[in-house]
């Protein structure tokens, strides 16, 4: 176990694509977790699989990877999680203390979504900020995985448009509703 310290940005194009040392496909589901205090999910990551076990803190995160064959994943998936994400990975090196960025590219209904993380050795360590990034969303639940094993990105995209034009209530209803 170790606690992982990432934070989580937007990003504005597709030059970090041109950056990339590395890429991988990943599908990841996740299984019900009632108690709100942290979350269990399946992932496959090209021809490895995980068990991965995460509190559900902000910024600094317990977390497990229990690795597990590609044939559970694969069943655990069908059989125990409900909407699937599916992804592209790239990995980027960050130019500051042997850091590195994974941008998660979306597919299906949660086309258009790229999310930059990177994972810092402390909460207060500094790193630059490539010419690709947008706005830090660490801390809005949105932009978490968790949330789009519940509702695509589609759905929320229509539902942040309904509220600019006024037709319904906040962000934070919907969000907590799914």
């Amino acid at each position: 176990m170790h606690t992982e310290i990432e934070r989580k940005f937007l990003v504005t194009d597709s030059l970090f694509k041109e950056q990339a040392v590395r890429t991988m496909n990943i599908r990841q589901g996740y299984v019900g977790t009632p108690s709100g205090k942290g979350e269990a999910r399946v992932s496959i990551r090209d021809e490895k699989a995980w068990v991965i076990i995460k509190s559900n803190d902000r910024l600094s995160r317990l977390e497990y990877e229990i690795p597990i064959s590609k044939k559970d994943a694969e069943e655990l998936l069908a059989r125990t999680c409900g909407r699937i994400i599916h992804k592209t990975r790239y990995i980027i090196p960050a130019q500051s203390d042997m850091l590195k960025w994974e941008v998660d590219e979306f597919h299906g209904e949660d086309e258009g979504l790229i999310i930059a993380e990177i994972e810092l050795p402390t909460e207060d360590t500094q790193f630059d900020k490539p010419q690709w990034l947008g706005e830090e969303v660490t801390q809005d639940t949105t932009y978490y995985n968790s949330t789009l094993s519940k509702t695509s990105w589609k759905a929320i995209r229509s539902h942040v448009l309904k509220l600019r034009l006024g037709m319904i209530g906040g962000i934070h209803w919907f969000v907590n509703e799914i």
